[in-house]
């Protein structure tokens, strides 16, 4: 029998790459349950091609649409929960989560619970949340394989080790779009700007986080509760060809990288098949073509989001709910113009310093942290 996959965020950039990695392992996954947000045509045409018994819609007035172009009868969910309970109702496999920011965590959440293998791509469902998944994850036996290409990197090479024995772990990054400018320059960053990612074909939300390298600043904290490694273990490398997607260093000196060209179809593929591997659709590295790879230490002056990354590592609780959140909140009012390129991370530090901190939270306590940071951030934009 086949095995089965749910994909959540379906029609954005990984969900795509995941349907072509399913296209190519048709033989071994079937797909049995697809969701959007509110793409409601580019849905419809994934469900025709793939005949999943069930999809989900997060935008109500959308599922009508939906229904319209759909060319048979699958069960349509809809609803702000349409993909937490897609989740729970339909049987699978494996959960591919590939929906940007928290609202994949509720999804991600259930996924856990009913101990199935999560592809995870939504690295806030972790940044916010790890105390309560991680945990839960081990009680049901649940498997949690990164596909964010960093996290990926580092799984794939923990696996010419002991974890025991691993010294320390370096997240590479690209550097964005800015790596080369000046604070000055950065002060007049546009959103054209900002979108303009030199290596990833990425959503909106993600190419501005490379900008202001808060993706690295949340890599960090999921880092953290992915490896279970102190802040102290875990480092970060500038590395702009996208070549070395991570490190590993073991105690002896031993340092294993991942390298690939980068696309994203190889580490989901990967968190399908592991430990297996299989041929994937993607092109194959020349290391001769690619000539040189350049490693240097990030800018924190120019890019203070990464020692804000490094501070919410350590500190746990719910610093990393109003870290998520105010980011989120933040890259909102860049994208509509209100705020400056350079205010969100500073929007972001100010909403840390002043929220009250948890050390052991609950559910609901990182949840109610989430909204009172996203209505902090805009609080802050009439002070």
């Amino acid at each position: 029998m086949r095995k089965r996959v749910i994909v959540l965020g379906s029609t954005g950039s990984i969900g795509c790459s995941s349907l072509d990695v399913v296209r190519g392992l048709s033989d071994e996954w079937e797909v049995v349950g697809l969701a959007a947000g509110s793409r409601a045509v580019e849905l419809a045409a994934q469900a025709n091609e793939f005949r999943p018994p069930a999809v989900a819609i997060s935008s109500s007035k959308a599922a009508a649409e939906l229904r319209s172009g759909l060319a048979y009868s699958p069960k349509v969910i809809h609803g702000d929960d349409a993909l937490t309970r897609l989740v729970e109702t339909v049987e699978c496999d494996c959960v591919v989560c590939a929906v940007v920011g928290c609202q994949g965590l509720s999804a991600t959440l259930v996924a856990v619970e009913r101990g199935r293998r999560i592809a995870l791509a939504n690295k806030e469902a972790l940044v916010v949340a790890g105390s309560v998944l991680i945990p839960l994850a081990q009680q049901t036996g649940a498997e949690i394989i990164p596909v964010d290409s960093e996290h990926s990197a580092i799984f794939q090479a923990l696996q010419a080790g002991r974890r025991e024995d691993v010294h320390k772990v370096y997240l590479t990054a690209s550097g964005g779009p800015f790596r080369t400018w000046s604070s000055a320059q950065m002060a007049g960053v546009t959103l054209e700007d900002a979108l303009n990612h030199p290596t990833w074909d990425m959503g909106p939300k993600i190419t501005i986080d490379s900008a202001t390298m808060m993706n690295k600043a949340l890599e960090i904290v999921e880092a953290r509760w992915l490896f279970g490694l102190p802040v102290e273990r875990i480092g970060v490398v500038i590395h702009p060809e996208s070549i070395i997607h991570s490190l590993v260093e073991f105690c002896d000196g031993a340092m294993i990288a991942q390298l690939s060209t980068p696309d994203m179809k190889t580490p989901i593929q990967y968190a399908l098949t592991y430990p297996e591997r299989r041929p994937c659709p993607v092109k194959h590295l020349d290391l001769v073509e690619s000539r040189q790879l350049n490693l240097c230490a990030p800018d924190a002056d120019r890019f203070p989001a990464l020692r804000l990354g490094d501070a919410v590592a350590r500190r746990g609780g719910t610093s990393g709910a109003v870290l998520n959140a105010a980011n989120e909140a933040a890259v909102d009012l860049f994208r509509s113009g209100a705020i400056r390129f350079l205010d969100i991370v500073r929007y972001v530090e100010q909403t840390l310093r002043e929220h009250a901190f948890v050390a052991s939270p609950t559910l609901e306590e990182l949840l109610a942290a989430d909204h009172w940071a996203r209505q902090e951030v805009i609080r802050c934009t009439t002070c």
